[in-house]
C-alpha cells in the first residue's frame, strides 16, 4: 500500500520540525516533504502529495498567491491552510481560493491531525465545517508562563534533553522535570514536539 504523502509548506525551520512529528504520530507511516516556499515545492516535490499544509506567510509568493499554482499543478490535491492568522475574512478568501480547511496555528495537535483526516476523507464536508469554525472561533489567549518556564521553553524548543537543560540553567534534573510538566500543561499538550508547534505558533519562541 503506497505511503501516505504530505506536503508541508512553511518558512520556520523549527515549526516544520515539530510539526513533522506530530504528523508521524497521527498518521501511520506518513511520508512528510519540507519546503520553506512555494518555489522550493513546486521545484522539488515531483511527486505528487496526497495532501499539502500550507502556510500564508512565506517568504516571496505567500500561501493565498500560492494556492492557484498549487491547484493548477495539482488539480485534485487537497491544501489545508495552516497559518497564525485567523481574521474571517482572511479565512473566507482561502477557502473561496480553493483552499480544502483553515486551520490555526494556535490549535491543538489533536485538532489539527483531526482536520487532516476529515480533508482526507471528504474535503468537502471538512471544508464546510472549518467555515464555521473561522466565523467563531476567538483568537486564543497567549498562555501565562513564568519567566523560567519561558527559558525552559526555549532549551527545549532547540531540542535540549531535561539533563542538558538542568546543566544550561543551573538546575537540578527534578526541578527542570517538573517545569517541564508545567509548560506542556500549559500548553494543553502531552509531548515534546507538540510543545514545539504551540509554542511557535503562540509566539512564545522565535
Amino acid at each position: 500500500m503506497e505511503h501516505l504523502r504530505i506536503l508541508l509548506i512553511d518558512d520556520h525551520t523549527l515549526f516544520r520540525t515539530g510539526l513533522r512529528l506530530v504528523l508521524a504520530e497521527g498518521f501511520a507511516g506518513v511520508d512528510v516533504l519540507q519546503a520553506a516556499s512555494l518555489e522550493q515545492a513546486l521545484h522539488t516535490c515531483a511527486v505528487p502529495p496526497h495532501l499539502v499544509l500550507l502556510d500564508i506567510q512565506l517568504q516571496g509568493v505567500n500561501g493565498l498567491e500560492g494556492l492557484g499554482l498549487l491547484k493548477a499543478r495539482w488539480p485534485i490535491v487537497p491544501v489545508v491552510m495552516l497559518s497564525s492568522l485567523t481574521d474571517p475574512e482572511t479565512v473566507r478568501l482561502a477557502l473561496a481560493r480553493g483552499a480544502a480547511a483553515y486551520v490555526s496555528k494556535a490549535d491543538n495537535a489533536e485538532h489539527i491531525v483531526q482536520v487532516i483526516h476529515q480533508v482526507l476523507e471528504d474535503p468537502l464536508k471538512a471544508g464546510n465545517s472549518v467555515k464555521k469554525h473561522g466565523r467563531t472561533q476567538e483568537r486564543r489567549a497567549k498562555p501565562r508562563l513564568t519567566p523560567r518556564q519561558c527559558e525552559v521553553l526555549d532549551l527545549l524548543c532547540e531540542g535540549l534533553s531535561n539533563k542538558l537543560i538542568a546543566k544550561r540553567l543551573d538546575l537540578s534534573e527534578f526541578t527542570v522535570r517538573g517545569h517541564v510538566q508545567a509548560v506542556l500543561g500549559l500548553l494543553e499538550v502531552t509531548s515534546r514536539a507538540q510543545a514545539t508547534v504551540a509554542a511557535r505558533s503562540s509566539g512564545l519562541v522565535g
